[in-house]
This record gives structure tokens, C-alpha cells and sequence, in this order.
């Protein structure tokens, strides 16, 4: 049980464990409508790009035989989408996130691409979801668990509802690590993005908000040792685009 003095971050800002939630969910209600949009501006496409080479890695079958991805904090379904394109027929994808807006963005794109029967929507929260023990061949989250308030529930809870033999996936933002590249990194995500996210969204501060976030995003090697902890073998990552962002990945035996 969380203690009533218990704080967390919320960007660069300390705030009570418990009220994280509440503000995140705010952020994701305030820009959910412009998010992709948003998603294409700030990393000038190579969003697309890394969430490919999540997909290569997921390596989804390409037969009629069954496939059941978890996919977290995967709202307006880019992930799911993904996967049902190159997996084969026996694929199904559900989609869980927290936020009643990204939700709704995700089920008219589902219609619009004819996907709404591979790929399904359920509003949840990723450190305790309502899914049985093993359910799942893989469970993937894109950009979202830096913003969960527990990482290390949502890393238990990922394990258990995980079969024997799956797969975990996170592509989160990681830590730049190409002299240089970090200078201009911080440049555009502080001076850039925000008054980019006013102009598009109308909402500055939740881009703040988002940028900070990743600062305070544990580097690799402490995340990798997280989901150790979490009961996940062979954990590994991979960086990309100069350590922009890492792709993790983690088995369940």
C-alpha cells in the first residue's frame, strides 16, 4: 500500500504517488485527438520507423494459426495495426489503455482500416489489468511506460499474463549517447516541441510534461535490471538513432 507521503515524478515536478495517474490522464485527454499528428512533427517520421523495427522483432506468425498480442498504452492502436499487417490470419490484437480519448481514436482507426475485428480495445490500467494468468503470446508497450506511476507493477503484471515461452517488448525513449546529438536533442525537445504542441494542440504544457518525462526515465541498464526483477530471462536492448530511443526485450520461460 502506498504511503499517504509517498511522491513520485511527474516531469521535473515531485507530485503524490497517487495523483500521477490523474495528471497524466489529463495530458493523454488534453492532446489525443492531434497525438499522432503530434508523433510525426516532433520525430520528423522516424516514430514509424522505430515502431517497424518493433514489429521485426515481434515477428507476429504469418499463418492461420493463433496469436494472441497484449498491447499497453497502445491507445490509438499504431502498435496492433502494425502487427495485424504483417501477422497472418489466426492474429488478434487487444489493446489496452487507461484513456477513454486515446481509446475512441483507436476504434474509428480500427473501423477505417476494416481491423476492428482482429484488433479490440479495453479500457485498463497497466499495473493491474483484468486479464487471467497466461493469456497472451506477447505483450508490447510503444512510448508508454514512463508513464505508468508503478513501473514495477506494470513490469509483474506483464509477466503474468504472459505465457510460457512469450515475449515482452518496450520501446520507450532512452538516453542519447552521440556527442553532440545531445546538445541538439535537448535544443529542439525544450525550445521545439512545446510551442510546437501549442500550435498544433493548443496545449504547450503537456508536451513540457512529455519531454521532461523522459529525463527522468531510467537509463537502460537500470531498466534492464527492472525486468529482471519482474521474473523475465534473456532481457536485452537495442538503441536507435544515436540512443533516442531503445527497444527492450524481455522472455517469459
Amino acid at each position: 500500500m502506498d504511503r499517504p507521503d509517498q511522491t513520485t515524478h511527474f516531469g521535473f515536478r515531485d507530485v503524490a504517488l497517487g495523483d500521477k495517474q490523474t495528471l497524466v490522464n489529463d495530458v493523454f485527454h488534453s492532446v489525443a485527438s492531434r497525438y499522432d499528428l503530434m508523433n510525426d512533427l516532433m520525430s520528423a517520421g522516424l516514430h514509424r520507423v522505430w515502431k517497424d523495427l518493433m514489429i521485426n522483432a515481434l515477428n507476429p506468425p504469418r499463418s492461420d494459426a493463433p496469436f494472441a498480442l497484449l498491447d499497453v498504452a497502445g491507445g490509438t492502436g499504431d502498435i496492433a495495426f502494425r502487427a495485424a499487417k504483417a501477422a497472418g490470419t489466426g492474429f488478434r490484437a487487444t489493446v489496452c489503455d487507461i484513456n477513454s480519448d486515446m481509446l475512441d481514436v483507436g476504434r474509428e482507426r480500427a473501423m477505417a482500416r476494416h481491423l476492428d475485428d482482429r484488433v479490440s480495445f479495453v479500457e485498463g490500467n497497466a499495473e493491474a489489468l483484468a486479464f487471467p494468468d497466461r493469456t497472451f503470446d506477447a505483450y508490447t508497450i510503444a512510448f508508454g511506460i514512463r508513464n505508468v506511476p508503478r513501473i514495477d507493477l506494470a513490469l509483474g503484471e506483464a509477466f503474468r499474463v504472459l505465457k510460457p515461452g512469450s515475449r515482452f517488448l518496450c520501446l520507450e525513449f532512452s538516453t542519447v549517447d552521440v556527442p553532440g546529438l545531445d546538445r541538439i536533442y535537448d535544443l529542439f525537445s525544450f525550445k521545439v516541441i512545446p510551442p510546437l504542441g501549442r500550435a498544433v494542440t493548443g496545449d504547450a504544457e503537456s508536451y513540457r510534461y512529455l519531454v521532461e518525462s523522459i529525463r527522468k526515465f531510467p537509463k537502460p541498464n537500470a531498466f534492464a535490471e527492472m525486468i529482471r526483477a519482474a521474473g523475465f530471462s534473456r532481457v536485452s536492448w537495442q538503441s536507435f538513432s544515436g540512443g533516442i530511443v531503445a527497444l527492450h526485450s524481455g522472455w517469459r520461460l
